[in-house]
């Protein structure tokens, strides 16, 4: 070959060459174009089918089929191995089937790498109540009370504090759940059937002032709220203030005259409204016809409940009650009450001791009875 044709055939090669490459290129972009391609249908593919397993999931697990949920959340995690919402379904749904072990070997690395979720702090928090770990409990209570919760999860977050509320009271730790309650009653607002929720529990605990104020606070959107008069009776009742229970529990008792305990306080607070002889601006003929109603009616509890007769009256010692009661009842009458105003006070101690001593040793008193047993007490020192 002769060195001219030997430059001919190299620059050939050279003009062949960017077209070779180009062509390379191409089919190179290609293939790259056509692998991602098949990894972007695969991964789509993947997502769907967790999306839809996920799915199945939360709707068995939103309708309490825990059985039908756990394998649907777990064929939700073949499809995406570390998805953070398919991993606390299937610990939801494991705890929904008491399998609270297995739940919290979910829950606790989920809290590791978010340890802020309200969610995984309430079910750890259940699963330490549970195990009667109260400490953790209630660090967990408050971790998901503070926490940041998603928006539109207002429920939720109010939930867990009404949860908190509940455990507290379920380990006798009143004083605790009293202030929860006071932080609660500003975080709820004004939806009337929070408002008497939050009464309910200020009831159980005995906080009958910030009960009867969540009640009315209830009633100011909802007048004729039935529950909300029902509470606000009792914690009027349970304060002594008799005329307002009254007033309420009659309101609750039109609408539902089927709630015999409401009906029943109506009837005691109505008979404490009549019967005190100590009430203020009351006339000297009404207070002497209460004294001697009061007297007869503590004569009947005698008789009713004898053992209550053999104590004896604080400071007069040899006479039980009932001698001393029969002693008295001669000067009760409306003349001996006129001529002798200080026979009021005597008569009306000696009524509340038998009283008392009735309730201590002869079971369930009267409507008559109760009603007497409570102007005792609103009159207590006077």
């Amino acid at each position: 070959m002769t060195s001219q044709s030997y430059k001919l055939d190299f620059s050939q090669v050279l003009r062949r060459e960017p077209v070779m490459l180009a062509v390379l290129t191409l089919a190179a972009a290609l293939s790259f174009l056509f692998v991602t391609g098949l990894s972007r249908m695969f991964h789509a593919q993947q997502d769907a089918l967790a999306e839809r397993w996920s799915t199945r999931g939360r709707s068995d697990l939103g309708a309490g089929r825990y059985a039908s949920a756990v394998p649907e959340f777990r064929a939700a995690l073949l499809y995406s191995r570390d998805d953070f919402d398919f991993r606390l379904g299937l610990a939801q749904a494991l705890m929904g089937l008491n399998r609270d072990d297995e739940a919290y070997t979910y829950l606790i690395n989920l809290w590791g790498r978010r340890p802020e979720n309200g969610v995984v702090n309430v079910e750890l928090a259940r699963i330490a109540a549970q195990r009667g770990q109260t400490d953790q409990a209630l660090r967990y209570y408050h971790n998901a009370i503070y926490a940041n919760w998603p928006a539109g999860q207002d429920s939720e977050a109010r939930e867990a504090r009404f949860e908190l509320v509940d455990y507290l009271l379920q380990i006798h730790a009143s004083t605790q759940a009293q202030s929860e309650l006071i932080s609660l009653a500003a975080y709820i607002g004004d939806d009337p059937s929070q408002q008497v929720r939050l009464g309910d529990l200020f009831l159980r605990i005995q906080d009958n002032e910030h009960a009867l104020a969540a009640y009315r606070r209830s009633l100011s959107a909802s007048p004729h709220e039935a529950a909300a008069l029902a509470g606000a009776g009792t914690a009027a009742y349970d304060l002594g203030r008799y005329a307002v229970a009254e007033h309420y529990l009659q309101e609750a008792v039109s609408l539902r005259p089927g709630d015999y305990i409401s009906n029943d306080r109506l009837k005691i607070a109505r008979l404490v409204l009549q019967m005190d002889p100590f009430r203020p601006q009351i006339r000297v003929a009404t207070r002497n016809r209460n004294v001697m109603a009061a007297f007869a009616a503590a004569g009947a509890q005698l008789k009713a409940c004898p053992v209550a007769a053999t104590y004896a009256a604080t400071g007069i010692s040899g006479q039980d009650l009932a001698a001393q009661w029969a002693k008295l009842m001669p000067q009760i009458t409306e003349g001996g009450l006129r001529r002798d105003p200080d026979l009021v006070n005597t008569s009306m101690d000696l009524v509340f001791t038998i009283e008392r001593q009735a309730r201590e040793w002869c079971g369930t008193p009267t409507a008559t009875d109760s009603a007497l047993l409570l102007i005792a007490k609103l009159h207590e020192g006077n």
